[in-house]
């Protein structure tokens, strides 16, 4: 996997609720696979698969009405005779689409994929599966630099652009969508792995068929009862604060960055005051532009960049350069790369179409807006997403959507222990809802935890098994954070 993609937010969703009994013939007669490669959006990675399209109906009830065609990709079980039941890839955001999403990490499966199929499903309005795409910088929403009334009028250009209804794109309709693909290639059981967002989708998927899912895996895990959003800042802040305590913990860290709290406070409050302008040379192309690094620059770097244990160890460098030599242009690199990542990789009409139908009504209360305003983050990714929710149309939710998760599916739940997005506390509270679960946490991670040898040894042990018991989770006792950069050569010697 390339330095890029560590940046990117690695999340899963796919889910579906047809086909409970017998499938339908003429349904799943209607996906048929051919070889492919499938490949990450740098193209970098790819692999063989067998690829295909489904049609389903936009409006689940409106069968005969406008159909879609949903992407699915078969990575085969290298054994000749593969288990019947195969894992499915649920990707996050919302709006990942998991074959682009998980391509570059299938090598974290490799374990698993000896005995069996490992199958990908574009989730509807995601990847290639009517992707929903919004002109809307993620970064400047977060950041206050538009006012509400100029979020609204965008989120409206955006729907007037859209070739879809965006109230039918939820995560209700997707586990229906995911299970009819599951019929309609012909498996009676199946296991999941969901990752941050994906994690909701697999557990309310554990919900509606439970005797379809044979064992389910959590990674960064979003609990049924928690609302999207609202909480980002807080925990964002709370990790951004733990790696300034681990620098002045670290020796080498804390000499040669002293008061990174304050190096970083100095940071933000000149970027409020005024953008700072560089002569930048884009780390792609190394064509040099004129370029304004406002406080979105840094919000984005900060936010990001803990997401991982890898890059959260340039963190220090990057904000001391910044704030005590002038020299913006690593945080300006770092932020410019990570948005166009995002821009690529998130499909937000997608995104708006789950936060403001599933999350936006349980916003009020669910935060306390004076902590909010505490946050380097602030209110803005609250007030910005309660501006676009108050014209984006708002989708069916399952009744039960919300309510605390009771389950007989085997369950192994993984969390990062500097998680900023789904903290390891979300993890124990999913844990509680299934009658059979082990929840790991893994000391010095961030967010997304697959990559990591030892979890992908757990990974294909619990998948052996199909259940949480005896499982030997020592190695993960063994994993610590990355040393910080002390210079751009890299960390200490």
């Amino acid at each position: 996997m390339n330095d890029r993609s560590h940046t990117r937010i690695e999340l899963i969703a796919a889910f579906l609720l047809g086909g409970l009994l017998c499938p339908d013939f003429a349904q799943a007669a209607a996906l048929v696979l051919e070889p492919c490669r499938i490949a990450d959006q740098d193209g970098l990675v790819s692999i063989e698969a067998r690829c295909g399209k489904f049609p389903v109906p936009e409006d689940p009830a409106d069968p005969q009405g406008v159909k879609i065609d949903l992407a699915v990709a078969v990575v085969p079980a290298v054994a000749t005779r593969a288990q019947p039941d195969p894992l499915f890839l649920i990707a996050g955001g919302p709006g990942q689409g998991a074959i682009q999403g998980y391509a570059p990490i299938l090598g974290a499966f490799a374990g698993i994929r000896r005995e069996r199929d490992l199958v990908l499903v574009d989730q509807r309005g995601t990847g290639g599966s009517n992707r929903l795409d919004c002109p809307m910088d993620d970064a400047a929403l977060a950041t206050g630099e538009m006012s509400p009334a100029e979020i609204r009028e965008l989120a409206r250009e955006c729907l007037a652009g859209l070739a879809a209804r965006p109230q039918f794109y939820t995560t209700s309709i997707a586990v229906q969508d995911l299970d009819a693909v599951r019929a309609a290639l012909g498996y009676q059981r199946i296991n999941l792995f969901g990752g941050s967002y994906g994690t909701r989708v697999a557990q309310h998927y554990a919900r509606r068929f439970p005797e379809r899912a044979r064992a389910i895996v959590l990674d960064s895990i979003v609990p049924p009862e928690l609302a999207l959003v609202p909480r980002i800042a807080i925990e964002s802040q709370a990790v951004l604060d733990g790696v300034f305590a681990r620098c002045q913990a670290d020796p080498g860290c804390n000499e040669r960055f002293p008061d990174l709290a304050g190096q970083f406070a100095v940071l933000d409050g000149r970027l409020r005051r005024a953008p700072a302008t560089i002569a930048f040379a884009d780390p792609l192309d190394g064509v040099t532009t004129e370029l304004e690094v406002t406080r979105a620059h840094l919000v984005t770097m900060a936010r990001m960049l803990t997401y991982s244990a890898r890059t959260a160890s340039l963190l220090p460098l990057v904000v001391h350069e910044a704030a005590t030599r002038g020299n913006y242009g690593p945080l300006a690199a770092q932020a410019e790369m990570i948005g166009e990542d995002l821009d690529e990789m998130i499909a937000m009409g997608m995104h708006h179409s789950v936060v403001c139908a599933e999350d936006a009504p349980r916003f009020a209360g669910a935060v306390d807006r004076a902590e909010l305003a505490r946050t380097y983050i602030g209110t803005q990714m609250l007030d910005a997403m309660e501006a676009v929710c108050e014209v984006w149309p708002r989708g069916g939710v399952d009744d039960d959507f919300h309510a605390p998760l009771r389950s007989r599916v085997p369950a192994l739940l993984i969390s990062g222990e500097f998680d900023p997005a789904t903290p390891a506390a979300y993890g124990a509270a999913a844990a509680a809802g299934f009658e059979q679960a082990l929840h790991v946490v893994v000391p010095g991670q961030g967010h997304g935890q697959a990559r990591l040898p030892c979890v992908q040894r757990l990974l294909r042990r619990f998948i052996e098994s199909g259940s949480p018991a005896g499982l030997d989770t020592a190695c993960v006792g063994e994993i610590r954070p990355a040393p910080f950069f002390l210079s751009f050569s890299g960390p200490a010697p």
